[in-house]
């Protein structure tokens, strides 16, 4: 494996990984406290090497191998990081593939791309492939489930830790990442995409219920949304059938997109 190249983004070292190759480009967006060396990552890293197609990756600070502390991580930064690594690393039309909070930063990238480049009347993004999507959880899903101990936690230290099920390590919610939260907001109102949008969603997430699915997939325009329910599948979707059915359908949007 070649080793990662750093970029600077408001003094944080960003690790990033890409391989050149044809349009429209693959971009992954990992989860939260996940890092781009994940076994969903891994795959599409393969599957692109194998299609020549273009294939950009990178860790939000705090994670995996960029610099900065996880605790200072906001929303509003990791999104700023991935946008700045978008705009530095990729040319022409891209496919952007989020996993859990790596959909909502892609749901925000596109709203500030879109925003940048609409007087020239362009659109960067050719489609959108979203794995157990997880935009506004902090908001939707962290805060309605608070105790009144971990408020308590949040407004003395600042933070609040729970167990996790996927590392030794406790999840940190940070008072920031919630109210930072609030400002990123994309569930309020209809999202336009403006570009086909395919959803892999499992019916036994007990981290992301499917119910959040089916309410993003009311706020997009029903003709270029396709959702895909998983009856067993879990919050990582990461055993072999899942990992073929997300090769199955960004190839699907690789074609789609000519």
């Amino acid at each position: 494996m070649t080793a990662p190249v750093f970029l600077d983004v408001d003094g944080t070292s960003i690790a990033v990984r890409r391989a050149a190759g044809a349009a429209p480009g693959i971009v992954w967006l990992g989860g939260y406290k996940s890092d781009m060396l994940g076994t969903k990552a891994e795959k599409l890293a393969e599957w692109a090497s194998g299609q020549g197609r273009a294939f950009l990756r990178h860790d939000y600070s705090g994670h995996g191998e960029s610099g900065g502390a996880f605790a200072d991580g906001t929303v509003s930064k990791w999104l700023s990081q991935s946008l700045a690594v978008f705009r530095h690393f990729t040319q022409g039309r891209q496919i952007l593939v989020g996993s859990s909070m790596g959909a909502w930063i892609a749901l925000r990238m596109i709203q500030e791309l879109r925003q940048e480049l609409h007087k020239e009347g362009q659109n960067r993004i050719a489609g959108l492939v979203l794995l157990a999507p997880a935009p506004d959880f902090t908001a939707e899903l962290v805060e309605p489930a608070l105790t009144k101990a971990q408020k308590r936690d949040l407004a003395k230290k600042g933070f609040s830790a729970e167990p996790s099920d996927y590392s030794a390590e406790p999840y940190i919610y940070t008072r920031a990442l919630i109210e930072d939260g609030r400002n990123n907001l994309t569930m309020n109102g209809p999202i336009d995409t403006h570009c086909p949008v395919h959803i892999l969603q499992g019916l036994a997430d007990a981290d992301v219920p499917p119910s959040h699915a089916l309410k993003l997939v009311g706020l997009l325009p029903a003709d270029d949304v396709t959702l895909s329910l998983i009856p067993d599948g879990d919050h990582r979707l990461s055993r072999p059938q899942d990992l073929d059915m997300l090769v199955r359908a960004v190839d699907a949007m690789v074609r789609q997109a000519g």
